[in-house]
């Protein structure tokens, strides 16, 4: 048994959830769950500083909808955060979003493995930000993938 699924199990000790949020040329965002700031090991072995907030997360149910949305909201963000969160929204582009997991007892790695994900929405409500971030668009998928063009296969111009 992993040390997470004891964890939720027993509820003897600590989860700590993290989100990060990575805007194109802006620091990356970095909250985690508690009252104290955290310097917390990555999947890749690097450290990084994670702020303490209210941080509240639901997550995707499990369904055959093809929407995969986790919902977050996150209380008293700072100017700081509020300016690259609203950059990540405006910019158009694709904004990757990670939630990592860790146990208390041992902040060397996540407890499990990270959920990435791509930023799809936001609004603020005051010092309150209400996020989704989804995974793989299935249903806006093209099939197949692979578009057979004249340009790929010049035999097509001819049919």
């Amino acid at each position: 048994m992993s040390a997470i699924a004891k964890a939720y199990a027993s509820a003897d000790q600590e989860i700590i959830r993290t989100l990060e949020i990575t805007p194109a040329g802006i620091d990356p965002t970095r909250v985690c769950t508690g009252f104290v700031d955290r310097t917390l090991t990555l999947e890749n072995a690097s450290e990084a500083e994670f702020v303490a907030g209210p941080l509240s997360i639901k997550r995707p149910s499990k369904s055959a909808s093809g929407q995969q949305m986790l919902s977050l909201s996150i209380a008293n963000v700072t100017a700081e955060g509020q300016e690259a969160i609203e950059a990540a929204l405006e910019s158009g582009e694709e904004v990757p979003v990670i939630y990592r997991e860790y146990v208390a007892s041992d902040l060397s790695a996540p407890a499990s493995r990270p959920y990435r994900m791509t930023l799809r929405g936001g609004a603020f409500q005051g010092i309150m930000i209400q996020i989704e971030a989804g995974y793989f668009d299935l249903l806006n998928t093209q099939w197949p993938r692979r578009r057979y063009t004249a340009d790929e296969f010049p035999g097509l111009r001819y049919i």
